[in-house]
């Protein structure tokens, strides 16, 4: 018999998810699930979590939507649409509630397949169309369905054009990433950060909804001032967040110039390696060579 819900999956052990679940393997599936980079190269490409569970918090993700690619690296990964997520054995330090980023969110059709899948969702109140679900380690995952009315996202310049246009419109399949949401301490804390992501990424500043935001392909960077003091990510359940970068030597070597403090700096096997910078309110961001495309 084939578990049909999270809580099956889950009492079902790992071998068994996979094999029910829709195992996609290696790099071919995740190309496909990655958005076009944007004219600087970048695009999003996943958000790595250390838990005290692999099977459990697979078995949500699965459960969430995602398909399952072959692990790498020593991580379990699913993918979704424009994002995957990494999965690693660990003791975090805590949870996103006390770091700079509080939280990840994602667009459903509605909430009905989420919660046929046995996963709970708690709508929030005054903001229909918008609700949470939480991973095994007390992740909060925010769900925007279609009819939500703070979906809009309005650049400063010009109207939405190109992939910013996808927010203006339902989301067209089961599941697909949305925003990254960062709680910062101050306004002028809020304004540079959407600055630092719209220049070093090359995205497009702009509104979403009541959020300063900066829009890049597969995600929408949402800046806000936090109700209370935050950290770093690095240790945290949600550790660092990755962008697959077209020409990963180019990019390196322009952060290198800019200044930019890489934990990993650029050398002759950047491509293969990656590179490690934190952006300077404290978010580990991985840099990675983007695969062709076919």
């Amino acid at each position: 018999m084939i578990p049909k819900t999270f809580h099956q999956c889950a009492r079902a052990g790992v071998v068994l998810v996979v094999a029910a679940c829709a195992v996609w393997g290696g790099h071919v599936a995740l190309r496909a699930q990655v958005a076009e980079p944007n004219a600087a190269g970048v695009a999003m490409g996943h958000v790595h979590y250390v838990v005290k569970d692999v099977a459990a918090s697979k078995a949500f993700w699965l459960a969430l939507g995602g398909r399952a690619l072959a692990p790498a690296g020593g991580a379990e990964r699913i993918e979704f649409p424009d994002v995957a997520v990494y999965l690693t054995a660990g003791t975090p330090s805590g949870g996103s509630d006390g770091a700079v980023v509080n939280h990840v969110a994602f667009r459903v059709p509605s909430f009905s397949s989420v919660e046929a899948a046995g996963l709970k969702v708690a709508r929030t109140a005054n903001f229909p169309g918008v609700g949470a679900t939480n991973s095994p380690d007390g992740e909060r995952i925010e769900l925007f369905e279609d009819a939500a009315t703070n979906l809009t996202f309005t650049p400063d310049v010009g109207p939405a054009v190109g992939i910013a246009m996808r927010h203006q419109r339902p989301v067209g399949r089961p599941i697909a990433f949305h925003h990254i949401h960062l709680y910062l301490p101050d306004e002028a804390a809020v304004s540079a950060a959407k600055a630092w992501y719209a220049r070093t990424f090359g995205g497009v500043m702009g509104k979403r909804a009541l959020y300063n935001a900066v829009d890049l392909p597969g995600v929408n960077f949402n800046f806000s001032v936090g109700p209370k003091a935050v950290g770093p990510t690095k240790g945290r359940v949600l550790d660092h967040l990755a962008f697959q970068i077209r020409d990963l030597g180019a990019f390196c070597a322009r952060l290198t110039k800019e200044g930019a403090a890489l934990e990993r700096p650029c050398g002759v096997d950047t491509a293969a390696r990656g590179v490690l910078l934190t952006d300077p309110w404290g978010t580990s961001i991985e840099l990675t060579q983007a695969l062709a495309r076919p």
